[in-house]
């Protein structure tokens, strides 16, 4: 066996550039192979690393199974009161975001989750330092330590430097007094997978971090989770709590919701352990398509990289057919012949890998800062792992075998005697039916990719032709928390921020918003009615709305189209007045403006809560609230100067907006001019251009990695294309020097060669548009714009496949039309 690496390595690096191709192509078809599939590993199929996290359970309901329902913590204490049921049920708050935490001078963001005490003992997650919570922790009053917060290692490591003292420290969340009890191992940063996540609460502690009214058990914003007991199905246990929800609905609903709307949806369960079994990662719901797409395409490009190889061992072997029959001569046996040639094609795998997983740690890390975005910043690595590198190994041997044994059959067939023959002699054309069959599977799977490339890349374009209805140039977005302000006095001070941000010099217009754009973050969940008339039960729910200041409008380049803005008239001692955009015009007011019109709004998310009759005054052009992909929706805007109601959120959004200079130069102004009026606010400010970069993350890593893969399968394609053009013509040189010879052109020369790589490309094609129109089915949820059967792009890739083809066939042929008929003739 060292014998045959030996002759392998020798004889590939007797041909260094063909080794050097080979090599090449493989790296990276395997690199990006090996980058994606650590990516869909942590992402989409490793489990949580939890105890036994095939029996965690979400409770969900039938009509939605993969969404995520919110309920109370008196539906919490309720599951968990029924122990027969389960082994155990554990909550986890909704309501994520962002505190401030103050350590000594500094302040700093920090992401947060809410959790029930039982949380880390069910999940079997056990402190790296200090204690995680108990039940005694989650009550109101707060536990033995008070507040009690528990550290991500993260976080531990960031903020206190890795110092073991954190433990029992006193710090400050949002103002609150906290003690931290305990730091989480490295390895565990919550139940959803990529969030990040650095400070655990207990839930019972929401109202005093959030400074909101008292803790409400009845208010719906915790996700449950259940673990199943030992040899309990999932369809059994949904069962079970089908048969508690008529108990559910009796003992847990608040005196304001309505009976019949109240846990009317049957109640089930859904597989939440991770891995392909499930999982309550919205990032894994946002980007498990995309990815697996993006894996399908890389794994067709190895495909062809190894065809190209498989080509390129093809011609080696056939090149070296004297080489063989000689060894046969000598002694060799035909097995020894297959084993050398089999033995290169391994190296050049193992090489390829190798070279390959270095590519992969560089890209993996590359895919992980394309697919986060400030905003929904992304938490994990991808490590090259056992899983990792078994992946890889599985890849070396499948390219071994599909570019390896081939060659190493047809080269072993020689026979001894060939040694004797003229080595310009090929006996065997045989090869280049194999070749002609690899080049039209290349071609084939190469038009696929080309249209898969082609819809992602026009969906990206079509995207960023979405008209926004806001600008996105001359506006810089201040994101503000104010966590230390009571909820009664955050109205007050909004109100000042705006005034003062806009006596900014430089500044044209300033104002300011509950929402970011694009982002949607409050879901309105309002009816419209008649002033005086209840709303009807199956009245269409507004789900759009937002609370603003005046300017907000003209900060965020969003046009008032008919009636006024909202300004100091606006106040609490004043008629109620609203502003529309323009679908809900079309839907509520169709034919006739809304101006003037009196409207009543009930917010039915909280048991039919009436905010009175209103007046509207304006109305504003569409724009994009939450996705560019979402149709726009009927949206209500409200006058922030009129609630008098505390406000709960602790994030406030400012537009600021310039034409004299770009947006991030105001930034220090700006920063000084809101720390002036609260020392303790922490905001962040970007251009509103990046919020839309962000917004369009996922669409452009797709159509970033499916042009490049594109284009790379283009030139693998071409160089087969070239490759097996090239060694017809060095086969048929006899015969084209005597077709020459007897008076043929050059030109027919050339149009005899291209007829049989047009044939090839023809075939090829065929074959790959039938590929593309069933394949392309699976990418209908990825698209935007057009369908996933678009003729321009089937067109297109075929002609673009042609002109490869020919440029690929253009060379060869030239060189054959040139060929000197006395030459030939003195050859044969």
């Amino acid at each position: 066996m060292l014998q045959d690496l030996r002759l392998a390595i020798r004889s590939l690096r007797a041909t260094p550039v063909v080794t050097f191709v080979a090599v090449l192509s493989l790296a990276l078809g395997i690199g990006a192979n090996t980058a994606i599939f650590s990516l869909v590993d942590r992402l989409v199929l490793r489990s949580l690393p939890v105890r036994e996290p095939a029996r965690l359970a979400l409770v969900a309901t039938t009509a939605q199974l993969s969404y995520k329902p919110n309920y109370s913590y008196a539906v919490f204490d309720a599951i968990a009161a029924h122990t027969e049921l389960f082994d155990g049920v554990l909550a986890v708050g909704n309501c994520c975001g962002q505190s401030t935490l103050a350590v000594g001078d500094s302040h700093d963001f920090v992401d947060r989750l809410f959790v029930s005490g039982g949380y880390f003992a069910m999940l079997g997650v056990n402190a790296f330092l200090g204690r995680v919570f108990t039940p005694a922790d989650d009550e109101l009053a707060g536990g033995p330590d008070g507040t009690a917060v528990v550290l991500s290692y993260t976080a531990w490591k960031r903020h206190f430097h890795g110092d073991a003292k954190a433990i029992g420290m006193h710090v400050l969340l949002d103002r609150l007094p906290v003690t931290i009890v305990g730091v989480l191992p490295p390895f565990f940063v919550g139940t959803e997978v990529g969030r990040t996540l650095d400070v655990f609460l207990p839930i019972r502690g929401a109202s005093a971090v959030l400074s909101t009214t008292p803790f409400d058990q009845y208010s719906s914003w915790l996700n449950i989770i259940v673990r199943l007991k030992p040899g309990q199905t999932v369809e059994s246990s949904a069962a079970a709590l089908r048969s508690l929800q008529p108990e559910l609905r009796s003992t847990t609903r608040s005196p304001n919701e309505p009976p019949a709307e109240y846990l009317k949806e049957p109640l089930t369960l859904a597989p939440a352990g991770g891995g392909t079994s499930g999982g309550t990662s919205s990032l894994r719901e946002r980007f498990a398509r995309p990815l697996a797409a993006v894996f399908a395409v890389v794994l067709m490009v190895l495909l062809i990289a190894a065809a190209n190889v498989a080509n390129m061992q093809l011609g080696r072997g056939m090149a070296r057919r004297h080489e063989m029959s000689v060894r046969l001569a000598l002694g060799a046996s035909r097995w020894q012949l297959a084993r050398l040639l089999i033995a290169e094609s391994a190296l050049l795998a193992a090489a390829g890998a190798a070279l390959g997983v270095v590519f992969a740690q560089w890209a993996a890390k590359v895919l992980v800062a394309e697919l986060s975005t400030s905003t929904r910043p992304i938490n994990f690595d991808a490590p090259i792992d056992w899983r990792v590198l078994g992946f890889v190994g599985a890849i070396m041997i499948m390219t071994t075998i599909l570019f390896g044994v081939a060659p190493a059959i047809y080269a072993s067939r020689v026979a001894p005697i060939d040694a004797l023959k003229d080595r310009s002699q090929d006996p065997q054309a045989g090869r280049a039916g194999l070749s002609s069959l690899v080049v039209v599977a290349q071609v084939a799977v190469s038009l696929a990719l080309v249209v898969a490339a082609g819809l992602f890349v026009s969906t990206f374009r079509h995207l960023t032709q979405v008209p926004l209805g806001f600008d996105r140039s001359d506006t810089l977005l201040v994101t503000i928390r104010t966590p230390t302000v009571p909820g009664i006095a955050r109205n007050t001070l909004y109100r000042r921020l705006v005034r003062a941000v806009a006596d900014v010099p430089g500044v044209e217009l300033a104002g300011g918003s509950m929402n970011a754009p694009l982002a949607g973050t409050l879901n309105g969940d309002f009816v419209v009615s008649q002033p005086g008339a209840s709303p009807p039960p199956g009245a269409e729910r507004i789900r759009q709305s937002d609370w603003i200041t005046p300017g907000m409008f003209g900060a965020f380049g969003i046009a008032v189209t008919a009636g006024r803005d909202f300004d100091t008239r606006d106040t609490p001692t004043t008629p109620k007045v609203m502003i529309v955009n323009e679908a809900f015009a079309r839907r509520f007011s169709p034919g006739a403006s809304p101006i003037g019109r009196p409207l009543t709004l009930t917010f039915r998310a909280q048991g039919d809560y009436s905010l009175g009759t209103m007046t509207v005054v304006g109305v504003v052009r569409d724009s994009v609230f939450r996705s560019m992909r979402s149709p726009d929706g009927p949206t209500v805007y409200l006058a922030l100067g009129q609630d008098t109601d505390p406000i709960l959120t602790t994030n406030f959004y400012l537009g600021v907006r310039s034409t004299r200079q770009p947006p991030q130069q105001l930034t220090r102004a700006v920063s000084a001019a809101i720390l002036g009026v609260n020392r303790d606010i922490v905001l962040k400010a970007r251009p509103i251009g990046d919020e839309v970069r962000d917004a369009m993350a996922q669409d452009r890593i797709v159509a970033e990695l499916s042009g490049f893969f594109g284009g790379l399968a283009l030139l693998l394609a071409g160089l087969g294309l070239y490759g097996v053009t090239s060694y017809a013509v060095t086969r048929r040189r006899a015969e084209l020097g005597i077709r020459m010879a007897l008076g043929a052109p050059p030109g027919s020369v050339i149009r005899l060669v291209l007829s049989r790589l047009t044939l090839l490309v023809a075939v090829g094609v065929v074959v790959g548009a039938g590929m593309a129109v069933w394949a392309s089915k699976f990418a209908t949820a990825l698209l935007y714009g057009l369908e996933p059967r678009d003729p321009a792009t089937l067109v297109g890739a075929a002609a673009t496949l042609a002109a490869v083809g020919a440029l690929a066939g253009w060379l060869p042929a030239y060189r054959a039309s040139q060929i000197d008929p006395a030459q030939v003739l003195r050859e044969n």
